[in-house]
């Protein structure tokens, strides 16, 4: 608490000599708050992988025993580098730049005046101005306090927010949220924790994801797997088959080389760089890069209605007198005397300032900030005959006894979507913990909330796209229902008031499945609901823009906040809406949708190489037979199957909600596929190996070989491709006039050592690829039913 009548002079922080004295000395803040990953370490992310790793060792023997043709796959890991690097450049620049924009300025006092400045030009002995949402960004000691509430909750746990007096320490990383203040930095630099804490909040992490963790676990799988077949395709073609070793080699490259999966690492990586690039655009910061992913599995969006479903703003409608024997000017000057006590009102208070901005003549003697928790605010004013009251302004139903005749007309005005506080004459201290008792109701401030013209559209693309809006607020629930059902929200007609929600987590669930709109939330509440819910095995995104949303922000699966929120919930978030727009969210949930729906579809593309390479290879040792194909031919089936179709499917529209198990939901397809390929095409060399007979019959088994093999990719690819549009139609057809056009151009026959001899034999392998296309599509229909995803 203050006395405003007797205030100690305000300390007028350094002297522009005192700080230029200090940043000689090197005691600035000066720890530099990186958004992304540097260009050194983006390039050897990228040269220096696993897969890199595995193509490079072949592709350098292939130089060695020739000829250049069979290593075309080579150029991938050219290409994969190439184009890795590039678009996280690129992404970069846009999260740099977007981080700069987003990156909140402390308030400093310097010679006086206050002014914001960049966090990295906070110098030892600054005096740092707080107000309610501001973030402590480094270690101090509180010099001015006037009702200052912080919560050290990010630091201990502990979810009370605690009162802070002059003398008291300060934690980077704290906020605050009530009342206001300075304190003097004591610790700068790398000596703050704010350093770390702030460096690591904004940066460009790859957290957990479960794509990149699927696929690195299947990489590893291959890697194992390669090494006992390079070793028993050697011997089988330079011993048993009698090979030239130079020939022997090329054969084994030939069948290692599908193993790998190489463009789904490429995919995965430019799909999501692109992803983050298209929301950068969109005013939307991902400060977490695998949170696009995060948010495309989400079920269940909670949302705070201050902020997401209404603007910021207020406006009072009507001021209605509760004493008959009051008023109503008198009224208004103390509502305006109470708006002038608050330094920091929130917008409420700023309403109220706007509406009723006469307070003169009226002395504020003690204050009493708004906190969420509490949910009042209070003074006690000297009026202009000396006389001396205590006034509070806040939540009717917390500053009134159960049953009061007020609350009928209050409940009313909520039924109409209207907010409404409650000013009241208290008969007690403002510090006395029992100060709501015994309270003088004098009149009803009946507030108009502004909706957000884009709120209807977002709440109904959640309810098409079977994500479930609870909208979680700490109004009175009567009106966040009825703001809520002005915007078409399903189950708003019943709201739940969450002082009656059980504690146990179990039963509070189940209340959560049912509802849609909950009021008179508290902040420790937001955080159970969202336990709650993820207990049921939903995952759950919080948006958010005010103090009281970050513990709930900061455990939810997704933490989205508004750009203009307060620092410490934007510290939290892992997307921050730069432009404030809810509006934005839609796009988010589909771009993450787009990249891990298109990712897991193109993955069966790559997987299916995976299971038939290793399938053949295995069946040539065991059969004792030439391999049936050159590095070249794979490289011409992979890049017309795989490679140049899994690029635009990639980038395609998909709405399709994320779903979990990955590399199980992947392999349920790809397995049978690669199976039936493999042994399609194992079939069709042998059948060609009886027939074709002499010593230059390879070159023509491998070529029916090839084609049988491509045909059934094909298949798969249209597999893959559905459901049909015109573009979808026209690649697969593109495709495949692709291999019409190698086969029928002589130079390119010669090139990748393809030529169809007479007709009996490639007709069998269409014959054969036909009967696998069949076998294929009921394998697929199967699989569907019996291992649903």
């Amino acid at each position: 608490m203050s006395d405003p009548a007797h205030p100690p002079a305000p300390h007028p922080g350094l002297t522009p000599a005192e700080v230029a004295e200090r940043v000689a000395r090197g005691e600035v803040n000066d720890v530099p708050v990186r958004s992304s990953r540097s260009t050194a370490e983006i390039a050897r992310a990228n040269i220096f992988t696993r897969f890199n790793a595995i193509i490079g060792v072949l592709f350098l023997i292939i130089l060695i025993v020739g000829p250049i043709q069979d290593g075309l796959f080579g150029f991938v890991i050219v290409a994969n580098t190439a184009i890795g690097i590039v678009q996280e450049l690129r992404a970069k620049k846009t999260l740099d730049s977007l981080a700069v924009i987003g990156e909140a300025k402390p308030t400093v006092r310097r010679g006086g005046e206050p002014s914001t400045i960049p966090t990295g030009e906070i110098v030892l002995g600054d005096l740092i101005e707080l107000g309610p949402g501001d973030k402590c960004v480094v270690d101090g000691e509180v010099r001015e306090a006037d009702g200052l509430e912080i919560d050290e909750s990010l630091l201990t746990g502990e979810a009370d927010p605690v009162l802070k007096k002059p003398g008291d320490k300060v934690m980077s990383g704290s906020f605050v949220v009530a009342g206001g203040g300075a304190y003097t930095a004591t610790k700068v630099g790398r000596e703050a924790y704010a350093a770390q804490l702030a460096e690591e909040a904004s940066r460009f992490t790859l957290v957990h994801s479960e794509l990149r963790t699927g696929i690195s676990r299947i990489l590893k799988y291959v890697t194992w797997m390669m090494l006992p077949t390079a070793v028993g395709l050697v011997i089988s073609q330079l011993v048993v088959q009698g090979h030239d070793w130079r020939e022997a080699v090329r054969r084994m490259v030939a069948g290692i080389v599908p193993m790998v999966p190489e463009g789904l690492v490429l995919l995965t990586s430019v799909a999501f760089a692109i992803g983050v690039i298209r929301l950068g655009r969109k005013q939307c910061l991902v400060q977490e890069l695998p949170a696009i992913e995060g948010l495309a599995r989400v079920d269940t969006v909670c949302l705070d209605k201050t902020g997401t479903l209404t603007e910021g703003g207020m406006d009072v409608s009507e001021l209605r007198v509760l004493l008959k024997n009051a008023d109503e000017a008198y009224v208004r000057q103390v509502l305006g005397a109470l708006g002038e006590s608050d330094p920091r009102p929130n917008a409420s208070l700023k309403a109220i300032i706007d509406a009723y901005p006469d307070g003169s003549g009226w002395r504020c003697t003690e204050s009493l900030p708004f906190s969420s928790a509490r949910k009042y605010s209070g003074a006690a004013l000297n009026g202009p005959d000396t006389e001396s009251s205590n006034w509070l302004l806040g939540a009717p139903d917390v500053l009134l006894p159960d049953g009061h005749p007020s609350l009928s007309e209050i409940e009313q005005l909520n039924a109409q979507g209207m907010r409404v506080l409650l000013l009241a004459r208290a008969q007690r201290e403002l510090d006395d913990p029992r100060v709501v008792e015994d309270v003088s109701p004098t009149a009803l401030v009946v507030l108009e909330q502004r909706l957000r013209p884009d709120a209807g559209d977002t709440l109904r693309y959640f309810a098409q796209q079977d994500v479930s809006a609870k909208v979680i607020s700490g109004d009175n629930a009567v009106s966040v229902g009825a703001v809520a059902a002005k915007l078409g929200l399903p189950g708003a007609e019943a709201p739940v008031d969450a002082r009656r929600l059980p504690a146990e987590k179990e039963p509070m669930a189940k209340v959560l499945e049912d509802g849609s709109v909950f009021g008179r939330v508290t902040p420790q509440q937001k955080r159970d609901m969202v336990a709650a819910l993820q207990s049921r095995g939903h995952t759950v995104a919080m948006t958010g823009d005010g103090v009281n949303d970050v513990l709930a922000l900061k455990d939810a699966d997704i933490g989205v906040s508004m750009g203009s929120g307060s620092e410490a919930t934007r510290a939290v978030a892992q997307i921050v809406l730069l432009d404030n727009s809810f509006a934005t969210l839609p796009s988010v949930v589909a771009e993450g949708r787009r990249v891990i729906g298109n990712i897991t579809r193109v993955a069966t593309l790559f997987l299916t190489k995976t299971v038939y390479s290793v399938l053949l290879a295995i069946l040539v040792v065991c059969s004792r037979v030439p391999y049936p194909f050159l590095p070249r031919h794979l490289t011409l089936l992979s890049t017309l199957t795989i490679g140049v179709p899994a690029f635009f499917l990639a980038l395609a529209p998909n709405t399709e909600r994320a779903r979990p198990h990955f590399v199980r939901r992947v392999m349920r397809y790809a397995v049978p596929a690669g199976l039936l390929a493999g042994a399609a095409t194992f079939a069709a060399y042998l059948v060609a190996r009886a027939y074709y007979t002499g010593p230059d019959s390879l070159a023509a088994q491998t070529s029916v070989a090839t084609l049988t093999l491509f045909l059934i990719s094909m298949w798969v690819l249209a597999i893959i491709a559905r459901p049909y549009t015109w573009w979808r139609i026209a690649l697969v057809l593109a495709m495949g006039l692709g291999f019409l056009v190698v086969l029928a151009v002589p130079w390119l026959q010669r090139f990748f050592a393809l030529k169809l001899v007479g007709t009996t034999m490639p007709w069998a392998a269409v014959g054969i690829a036909a009967v696998g296309a069949v076998v294929l599509e009921l394998a697929w229909r199967w699989v569907g039913r019996r291992f649903p995803a």
